[in-house]
């Protein structure tokens, strides 16, 4: 049955997740519906990592499914996601050193190619149309994130702040209707937290999205739905304010840090 705009796009249900003796995960269960950003919270060690790492397809569940617009994703990897129309972003950035910032994202548009990215980037063949409609997409995507100048430089050139935005434009370029944004704030500056919130609010319009933070400020300020691991297991799910009602929570993770830091 196909899904609706009610209908959850990605629903974790029951996902347990051991290695070895340890159990990483247990019985977590969470959901993302469209225009809705979920934020993921708890303390190092928490599984939040182990969670991001089963939804990109590189960690399968012992126990439990992950599925996609109502379907069970079964054996899904990485390189699936941008054609399940998911997009994520990592701590490490993984943006391409040697590789122009505007070639990084248009890196980011291989589901919108009807040619090879490989003979594209190397211009080879009769393809300069489909070039072209990319290198417009990307640049659009670079403009929305303010770092449309630093096209032609290569990504180490740039500050960190930048350099994040560029992964979010790459992350954007290809129209995913899921987000998943790993520590996005992790060593910006306030005032570039403050501007991330702004685009994460404005992603509402588009996309469903997951947002693995320690920032909690950030957190409690764009999500709409916050989901609080703890030594694998959900210990708590609810808006901001309940959230922060919650003495659990208050417990394991919000009273371990100081109001405001973006640290570990």
């Amino acid at each position: 049955m196909p899904s609706t705009a009610l209908d959850p796009l990605l629903a974790v249900d029951g996902v347990t997740v051991r290695f070895g003796g340890l159990v990483a995960l247990s019985d977590v269960r969470l959901s993302i519906s469209p225009g809705t950003v979920v934020g993921l919270i708890g303390p190092n060690g928490a599984g939040k990592t182990t969670l991001f790492n089963v939804l990109s397809g590189i960690v399968s569940p012992n126990e439990g499914t992950v599925s996609w617009k109502g379907s069970p994703l079964r054996g899904h990897r990485p390189h699936h996601l941008a054609n399940l129309r998911i997009a994520r972003t990592l701590q490490g950035l993984n943006l391409f050193a040697n590789m122009p910032v505007l070639d990084n994202v248009i890196v980011g548009a291989d589901r919108l190619s009807k040619v090879g990215m490989a003979s594209m980037l190397t211009g080879l063949g009769r393809f300069q149309r489909d070039e072209r409609r990319l290198r417009q997409r990307a640049m659009k995507a670079l403009e929305e994130f303010g770092v449309a100048e630093f096209a032609h430089a290569l990504p180490g050139m740039l500050p960190l702040g930048a350099q994040k935005r560029v992964a979010l434009a790459r992350a954007l370029v290809a129209d995913p209707e899921l987000l998943l944004l790993d520590e996005p704030a992790s060593g910006l500056s306030a005032e570039e937290v403050r501007e991330l919130g702004e685009h994460i609010r404005s992603f509402r319009e588009r996309m469903g999205v997951l947002l693995v933070e320690h920032h909690m400020d950030l957190v409690m300020e764009v999500c709409d739905h916050i989901v609080v691991l703890n030594f694998g297991e959900v210990i708590a799910s609810g808006t901001p304010d309940e959230i922060r009602a919650d003495p659990a929570v208050t417990e394991a993770y919000l009273g371990a840090s100081a109001e405001g830091d973006n640290g570990e």
